[in-house]
């Protein structure tokens, strides 16, 4: 199961200013060794409850969640949640023949919650994905659906006809999403509002390697790395990195500077990390090239990173990165209303 949490590493990670419930839903197809079914639960982009069809449990990732909710609230989640599955599953085959698929890797996803601003305003979005593409997206204020593609019209021609899988919708998101919302903020205080510094590494394979600006375990999220060439800001052949969170809570994220050894040789490059009223630079004579002496909280994080993409790649999450899309629930924190048929 520890693949499975990995599977939301690559979500939409929203500022400090900004409170998140988010769910995510995957039901997929032709993946072996691999839960049908995955519900995760995240909060201002930390995993906080999981739920998957293997285990058929759902269980608390934060400690604060377990300290706070009896064992009534994580039975009741399960038994919507198997409903869920069900509904789901079959709604793969469905989206499937409507493409002609007969067989292969395909994913059914939906991504839906709700944000809390400072300022008290609020937001709540539901948005529904196949095989790493959109499908359909809800409008909340005009309680109906876009589709994004032509398999998609049947669906939002069925939702739209049935104008009470809308109206649910947008009950749940603006009014128990931020009731749960403000609560799991509460619970969570301590650690939400934690700051740690980044621990940050200059990584090459070797001399004619590119090399790599490594932060991690630094939180809040917002960090800004960037490069400078004697001593002026430096974009070309640049490749940042996702913000990825780590196992425990905090995040890493990745800058790659893409110049030969010569280049390296006849300038003097630094790698600049930004985290809250901190700045870190790195220069040249800080690189590691033997990676057997990275430090090990830098190896598991790096590897950590690696088998998220490849999860990613596997369930075609990508899609949500792009876009905030949202769906709801029921009396308790996700019960979500997913019967609707597709």
């Amino acid at each position: 199961m520890r693949s499975v949490v990995l599977l939301l590493l690559g979500v939409h990670l929203v500022n400090a200013a900004t409170h998140t419930l988010q769910y995510f839903y995957t039901a997929t197809t032709g993946i072996t060794n691999f839960p049908r079914f995955v519900d995760v639960g995240m909060l201002n982009g930390e995993v906080i409850s999981m739920y998957d069809s293997t285990s058929q449990r759902k269980i608390p990732k934060q400690k604060w969640m377990a300290e706070n909710l009896d064992q009534q609230y994580w039975d009741s989640g399960i038994e919507r949640l198997k409903g869920t599955e069900q509904v789901f599953l079959d709604s793969v085959q469905i989206v499937m023949s409507r493409f002609n698929q007969t067989a292969g890797v395909h994913t059914w996803q939906l991504m839906y919650g709700c944000e809390l601003n400072d300022d008290g305003t609020t937001q709540g979005y539901g948005q529904y994905g196949y095989d790493g593409a959109d499908f359909v997206s809800l409008d909340k204020n005009t309680l109906t659906w876009t589709a994004a593609n032509p398999q998609a019209v049947i669906t939002k021609h069925k939702w739209e006809a049935n104008r009470a899988i809308a109206e649910q919708y947008k009950v749940y998101l603006e009014n128990e999403c931020i009731e749960w919302l403000k609560k799991y903020v509460g619970y969570g205080k301590d650690t939400l509002e934690r700051k740690v510094s980044p621990q940050v590494s200059l990584l090459q394979k070797d001399p004619s390697s590119p090399v790599t600006c490594h932060a991690t375990g630094f939180y809040p999220s917002g960090v800004t790395i960037t490069w400078q060439k004697n001593g002026q800001d430096h974009d070309e052949d640049v490749d940042l990195g996702e913000l990825l969170p780590n196992e425990d809570g905090s995040f890493q994220r990745m800058s790659t500077l893409n110049v030969g050894p010569d280049e390296w040789k006849n300038n003097r490059f630094s790698c600049v990390v930004e985290h809250q009223d901190k700045t870190i630079r790195k220069t040249e004579d800080d690189i590691i090239t033997n990676f057997d002496s990275v430090p090990i909280a830098i190896i598991v994080g790096a590897v950590a990173a690696v088998v998220l993409v490849i999860v990613i790649g596997v369930v075609g999450y990508l899609v949500y990165q792009r876009k905030k899309g949202f769906k709801p629930v029921s009396a308790s924190d996700d019960g979500s209303n997913s019967s609707a048929r597709t």
